[in-house]
């Protein structure tokens, strides 16, 4: 296997989570429900909200989508994650980020009840992932996880991680050092770069530069796995790409997630499964 095939795996386990969502429905008379809070209107974040209300269509996951006006106060929109905490038709609760510089993302996330934090980025969440006991885990991090251990065993692994974001890079660390490999987790004042990465086993990159990882830093036994999502002018035309430089890189390894059709499909699964395993919790309390 070459392509790391987000877009494929994704698709596939979708089919065995509608099928759980259905049994859920026939047992418990309800979907599984899911709160989208979406702040302004950023292109980019109203295309994902979309789509991750049409794959939710798909597995059988009942959504909504609540739209504030980017002039929205941090007191108004905690007023309604509080209503969403308080309402017990909703199993989980997902603020899209990035929100608007007068409201402070930290404060709003930790003010989502953690037994409905679907992104898992409530920092009692966080905690509990690092110390290997997690109940949610971050999305995209999940999916470079499913994505691994779909083509290899992590156990004893040495993993370089490029980028120390809460988003990525830090819970992807702790969710891949619980399941025994090494990691070092690279970040802006590293040095060394080069060589960590050509004595690593898999690389992930997710620093939000196009391009950066070299096919010089890879070598034939390389597994690459690449999350970036960056827009670039080429020829006079706007191309999506990745961290990694992939037309150069992709002879050079052993596999290789492409970018669009690799992370970002296993990121809304991974939405969509937290969102039912919250669910789940929730009845069997």
């Amino acid at each position: 296997m070459k392509i790391i095939d987000g877009k494929l795996l994704a698709e596939e386990l979708n089919k065995d989570l509608a099928r759980k969502n259905l049994l859920f429905k026939q047992k418990f008379h309800k979907k599984p429900y899911l709160a989208v809070v979406l702040v302004g209107d950023n292109a980019a974040s109203s295309i994902y909200v979309k789509n991750k209300e049409k794959q939710a269509n798909i597995v059988g996951i009942e959504s909504e989508v609540i739209n504030l006006n980017k002039n929205v106060s941090e007191k108004e929109l905690l007023d309604v994650i509080e209503s969403l905490n308080k309402n017990n038709k909703v199993d989980g609760i997902l603020v899209q980020l990035p929100l608007p510089n007068h409201i402070d993302s930290k404060n709003v996330i930790d003010n989502i009840n953690p037994d409905k934090d679907v992104d898992g980025f409530n920092a009692r969440n966080v905690g509990l992932l690092a110390m290997g006991i997690p109940k949610v885990i971050p999305c995209t991090p999940l999916g470079c996880y499913k994505m691994l251990e779909n083509i290899t065993n992590l156990e004893g692994k040495k993993i370089a991680v490029l980028g120390r974001s809460n988003i990525v890079g830090k819970p992807l660390a702790y969710l891949l050092t619980n399941k025994n490999a090494t990691v070092t987790l690279i970040h802006s004042k590293s040095k060394g770069i080069k060589e960590i990465c050509m004595n690593s086993d898999i690389i992930v990159a997710a620093i939000g530069k196009p391009k950066f990882v070299k096919h010089t830093w890879v070598h034939k036994k390389s597994i690459v796995i690449d999350v970036g999502i960056n827009v670039i002018s080429e020829r006079g035309r706007r191309k999506i790409v990745g961290d990694v430089d992939f037309e150069k890189t992709f002879s050079k390894v052993r596999a290789i997630s492409p970018v669009p059709g690799g992370v970002g499909p296993m990121t809304i699964h991974c939405l969509l499964l937290n969102t039912y395993n919250l669910a789940y919790l929730k009845v069997n309390l």
